[in-house]
Order: structure tokens, then C-alpha cells, then sequence
């Protein structure tokens, strides 16, 4: 896995908001196959990082390699922006993004939902398209929902259309920003479920929760964010069962009362 070059390779990323600095200098890599959990107390920056890499943020600082091709930036801080819209789009449609709350289109079927983009952003075929969307709401267990409008479906449901809305871009690397924040915990556990069955199936993931069980057992590498940097990374053993850093300490001591 760590023989080849990165799938994602961030290096030196900056990112504010007016004058609070959410990311102090991060670099991070995920490589083909691999895992990678962003853990850390709410405001140190993991979801920012997230959104940077499909550049829903853009750093003021730093780059971001998919695949090894730099995401080409213009521009001074703070009004640095994409260089090249087609790059981004083309970039994008390699990342499939997966949200707290789950941007379904209200007004379309659970399977318009999954064929929208691969139909109207990568142009692809309708009769192809079709036939993989039904494959991944299968996979997500909601092929029975396909003629289902997302109104109709409970939050469990819906975040699962959202996974398979993500999968049938056939994206190079996976992004879930806290994909079961927003659930009850019976709920929780169905969504859980598929990010497991992804995981074993060797698919590229940078995943930010709040779920530490799920980092542990799912994750080949675990990232603790504390005030914008990384304070401590390594393996689910070496980062949850010999913690470093007081501060990744006291983390973890409070998220095991929670």
C-alpha cells in the first residue's frame, strides 16, 4: 500500500476565516486501499480539511495532489481560488463527497439522486447509468427506496442514498465528513454497516467521526487534529491504546464517557 505514489497528497495546508486560522500547516497522505480517520474535538479543523482536498474550501496555503496532479491555484490570500474550473469539475467527479446532513435533491427519486451526476457531469450512458445506480443502492441495502423520494425515507436511509450516490461517480477516493453525526444510534448502525462492507472491499477513504469504535477497526492510519494541526498520527493501536500527546490523552479519555 505504501509503495506507490499517494492517491491524495496534501502538504502544508493553511485555511482561515477572517482572522481564525482553522488549519496551521497540515500535510497528509492516503494512499490506494488505505483508510485514513480524522479524529479530534469539534473545531480542530477536520471537516475544513476535508472540504479543502475537493476544494469546497480553498487553502491559502499549501497544495492538494489527487492522483498525483496538483490542483492548480491563483491568486493572493485571501482571494486565492481554482485556477482551472475544468480541472476541478474533472478532480471532483474523482471524489465521492458524502456530508453530515445528506444534500439529496428533494424534488427527485432516490434513484434520480444516484444518477444525477454521473449522467449530467460525467456523460455518461443512461442505460449504463441506470444499471449501476440499482447496483449501489443494492449495496447499500436500499434497492426496494429506488422510486422513493428522499422525504419518504428515514435518516439512516437517506444517508445510505447519499453513499451510493457518491459510489456510482466510480470515484477514486471516498470523503465522509461525520456521515452518522446526524443519526439516532439505531439508525447509526445501518450506515456504519455499509462503511465497514466499503473498507473491506479495499476502497481509498479519508473519513472524519466522531466514532472511535469505527476508527479503530476500520481505519490503517488515524489522525488526531487539536487547533488546526495534527498532533499525533500512526495505527488505530498506536494512536487509541498508547496516546502520546496529553492532549490526544484527555481526548480519548473523554470520548470514552460520551
Amino acid at each position: 500500500m505504501q509503495n506507490a505514489a499517494p492517491v491524495v497528497e496534501i502538504d502544508n495546508l493553511h485555511k482561515s476565516y477572517g482572522p481564525l486560522e482553522v488549519l496551521k500547516g497540515v500535510s497528509l497522505t492516503a494512499h490506494e486501499g488505505e483508510v485514513v480517520a480524522l479524529i479530534g474535538s469539534s473545531g480542530s479543523g477536520k471537516s475544513t480539511l476535508l472540504r479543502c482536498i475537493n476544494m469546497l474550501e480553498v487553502p491559502e496555503q499549501g497544495s492538494v495532489k489527487i492522483g498525483g496532479e496538483a490542483i492548480r491555484l491563483s491568486g493572493k490570500p485571501p482571494n486565492r481560488h481554482p485556477a482551472d474550473e475544468g480541472q476541478i469539475r474533472r478532480i471532483r467527479s474523482e471524489l465521492g463527497m458524502v456530508f453530515q446532513q445528506f444534500n439529496l435533491w428533494s424534488h427527485m427519486s432516490v434513484l434520480g439522486n444516484v444518477m444525477e451526476a454521473p449522467l449530467h457531469v460525467q456523460k455518461r450512458d443512461k442505460v449504463e447509468v441506470e444499471a449501476a445506480a440499482l447496483e449501489m443502492l443494492g449495496k447499500v441495502g436500499i434497492l426496494d427506496k429506488a422510486a422513493n423520494y428522499p422525504s419518504q425515507l428515514s435518516g439512516g436511509q437517506q444517508q445510505r442514498a447519499a453513499i451510493a450516490r457518491a459510489l456510482c461517480i466510480n470515484p477514486r477516493v471516498m470523503l465522509f465528513d461525520e456521515p452518522t453525526s446526524a443519526l439516532d444510534p439505531e439508525l447509526e448502525v445501518e450506515v456504519v454497516r455499509v462503511i465497514r462492507l466499503l473498507a473491506e472491499e479495499g476502497r481509498t477513504m479519508i473519513l472524519v467521526t466522531h466514532d472511535m469504535d469505527l476508527a479503530r477497526t476500520i481505519a490503517h492510519k488515524v489522525v488526531f487534529l487539536h487547533l488546526g494541526k495534527i498532533e499525533e498520527e500512526g495505527t488505530p493501536a498506536e494512536v487509541f491504546d498508547a496516546p502520546k500527546s496529553r492532549r490526544l490523552q484527555q481526548f480519548l479519555r473523554a470520548a470514552d464517557h460520551t
